[in-house]
């Protein structure tokens, strides 16, 4: 029987042109009382000059390890074995002092945080300049000079003013542009960029990979994008390796693995994702079950627990990464020429479950009920100055005007930037109180009404809401049984009843009742994201907030999630008010979508007229922004990139409050461009259930 730890990626000779040639790596972390935890297990891959690498994998698989054992960025007690050779000097056992030569000059890191990477107490201009000279003889001043060039580069607005500032006045975007300047800065042959568009918004999102893309033309640099995001790989590498436990387990050219893939995991990752191109809605493709623990690896093939393609051969050897066709296109399974031979597709390995979506949709939305409805919400904070004697300085708009309602059995998306009030709405809708300005009606009931205590906790059994972070949501020291039975005793429930109740919302979330003596960390992320919906669920609430429920979630695990979130709303005629910043899960779930920018939606409508024909500027450049995992699409679509960030909402611009980056702005004639400046457009009726606030509205496909 061949052991996890005796198999290696059978890779071809070494190519002369490769700059990097990965061999046989092998990462192991030791654990105290014995044993380790084998992170990565015979990775090899070689990189030539210019190229891009994709590496995917759900979390834990062993990217960033790999690519921090690549810097010699790890721990001492750390054992790494194998070859890792650049330009054919072995990386593997060098010296910290020679090693350091080489990290900025031969090769560099972006890595994923970028406020961490960079050194609060030192201006951007003084930290790039230092990783020029750490490696070169120039003065201060040239070094300075060279900086600014580079900033500039990235695209950084006044270069040579911004170097004199520090990290915590840039927004996140430009964090990530000076971290891209400081990788670059000294012509590297390699480039390594750790999830480096992971915590930012789609717009900012497209400006780094534009970023990214320039900087690879500009040095000629080979680039490994390490990621979970299948779009953004599509549009970006030239090859592709997917990893799990620790193992490459597809490697190949980005058309093989999207358009042919041999694997069952690659086939279940490219289903699981949800599709901007997508025709209506329908279910994903979750991959059951979560990886095994590195620490205590299954005989035979990692992903045998959760693969439905399973043999008896399958737990007894773990697959080698042999050839498909050819020797570019390569995968770990001893079903890979079966699935070549029979054509099999993800629907094949992997049944799209029926979530029965439909059976609400027979009534039509005008003869449903409002479970929510907004009228004219304001809120407006006050900015202060001063600490002894504070003094009001100005006002912080968050939201300032808005209009929507979601009728029952209904998906309402609210998509924008960071900054544009989505949360901020959210919250007026969760507090139960009145409002500053506008009017907050749920289930028919208007929140100024409300009177008292014993009145809004009776609205609250109608009103749930599902938090972003599971984590951080779930009462550590109490079992899920008792997370689940707490609404219910707020609210009155016999023993009797409760007991009963958290059993069938353990079931009804696809979790086992014997589960509910477990405690939160017991759980995987998306087993205690089904928790929190068990909760939200518990009073049988009317409206359930939804606030970014998937996007700490491997993509994997955000299928099912999804799924089980369809599921309910057919099931038990639930209304959702979805707040998401990614377009693609809002296509999937979603009936109708609200683009909010600077306290105002600009957009709003059934989702399939929105995305079909986005009539707003800026929804134009969200949905463009959004990556498709399709190499051929991502390679012709035409990218709208804004320049800048979002204005304050202390300071919003006159008038239309998008102009400042608005592309259709830039078109117009002087005397069109000062209707923008002098009046805010009101929403413009664009079709049946949609409407743009936009003077120049115009549909245009950008999918």
């Amino acid at each position: 029987m061949t052991t996890p730890a005796e198999v290696r990626t059978r890779e071809p000779k070494p190519d002369e042109s490769a700059v990097l040639v990965v061999d046989n790596l092998h990462v192991a972390f030791p654990v105290l009382g014995g044993g380790s935890v084998n992170a990565v297990r015979g990775l090899s891959y070689q990189l030539r000059r210019g190229e891009a690498l994709g590496i995917v994998g759900e979390s834990g698989s062993g990217k960033s390890v790999s690519s921090l054992a690549l810097m010699g960025l790890l721990p001492r007690t750390t054992r790494v074995t194998g070859s890792v050779r650049l330009d054919g000097q072995e990386l593997l056992g060098m010296h910290d002092r020679e090693a350091s030569a080489l990290r900025g000059k031969k090769i560099s890191m972006i890595f994923q945080e970028p406020l961490s990477a960079l050194t609060p107490v030192y201006t951007v201009g003084a930290q790039v300049s230092e990783a020029l000279r750490v490696h070169n003889d120039i003065s201060k001043e040239k070094a300075l000079d060279r900086a600014v060039e580079l900033l500039d580069l990235v695209g950084i607005p006044n270069p040579r003013d911004r170097a004199k500032a520090f990290p915590h006045e840039f927004s996140g975007g430009m964090r990530q542009r000076v971290m891209i300047a400081m990788a670059i800065a000294n012509d590297p042959d390699v480039i390594i960029a750790d999830e480096p568009t992971t915590a930012l918004d789609v717009t900012i999102q497209a400006q780094i990979l534009d970023v990214l893309q320039t900087a690879r033309r500009e040095t000629g640099a080979a680039v490994i994008m390490i990621t979970h995001d299948l779009g953004v790989v599509a549009g970006l590498a030239d090859r592709v390796l997917v990893m799990y436990a620790g193992r490459p387990v597809e490697l190949g050219t980005t058309d093989e693995v999207y358009y042919a893939p041999r694997m069952p995991y690659t086939l279940g990752l490219l289903g699981s994702i949800p599709r901007l191109d997508a025709s209506g809605r329908s279910a994903l493709t979750p991959i059951e079950g979560t990886p095994p623990s590195l620490a205590n690896l299954p005989s035979g093939c990692p992903f045998r627990p959760r693969c439905p393609l399973a043999i008896d051969i399958c737990a007894e050897t773990e697959p080698a990464l042999d050839p498909v066709r050819g020797a570019s296109h390569r995968a770990a399974c001893h079903r890979k020429d079966e699935i070549e031979t029979n054509g099999w597709t993800v629907t094949d390995v992997f049944p799209v479950p029926d979530l029965g979506i439909a059976e609400i949709e027979r009534v039509p939305r005008e003869e449903r009920p409002a479970a929510l409805a907004v009228e004219g919400l304001v809120k407006h904070y006050p900015l202060m100055k001063g600490v002894a004697f504070k003094r009001q300085v100005g006002t912080v708009q968050a939201v300032d005007g808005v209009d929507f309602d979601i009728r029952e059995g209904e998906t309402l998306g609210l998509v924008g930037e960071s900054g544009c009030g989505k949360t901020t709405t959210l919250l007026q809708i969760l507090e139960l109180v009145e409002p500053q300005a506008g009017t907050i009606r749920i289930a028919g009931t208007d929140t100024r009404d409300l009177r008292g205590g014993p009145a809004r906790k009776a609205l609250r059994r109608d009103l749930q809401v599902v938090f972003q972070d599971p984590q951080a949501s779930l009462d550590p020291r109490l079992p899920v049984g008792d997370v689940l039975a707490e609404p219910m005793r707020t609210h009155g429930y016999h023993k009797k009843q409760i007991d009963a109740r958290v059993k069938e919302l353990l079931q009804l979330v696809g979790l086992e009742p014997s589960h509910a003596g477990r405690y939160p960390q017991e759980f995987s992320g998306g087993q205690r994201q089904r928790v929190g919906i068990a909760r939200a669920l518990a009073l049988e609430p009317k409206l359930v907030v939804l606030d970014e429920p998937v996007s700490a979630l491997d993509v994997s695990i955000r299928a099912g999630v999804i799924n089980l979130l369809m599921q309910l709303r057919a099931e038990l005629s639930l209304s959702y008010l979805f707040v998401a910043h990614d377009l693609s899960v809002v296509r999937v779930i979603a009936d109708r979508v609200a683009v909010m920018y600077l306290g105002r939606i600009v957009e709003i409508g059934v989702v399939d007229s929105v995305y079909a024909s986005p009539s707003h500027p800026y929804t134009q450049a969200l949905l463009s922004a959004i990556p498709i995992p399709d190499p051929d699409k991502e390679r012709t679509r035409e990218r709208i990139v804004l320049q800048g960030d979002l204005p304050s909402p202390a300071n919003p611009p006159s008038g239309c409050r998008f102009r400042t980056r608005c592309q259709r702005f830039l078109t117009l004639t002087e005397g069109e461009k000062q209707l923008c400046i002098d009046r805010y457009p009101p929403l413009i009726p664009m079709g049946p259930d949609h409407s743009a606030a936009c003077h120049y509205a115009e549909p245009v496909a950008v999918i």
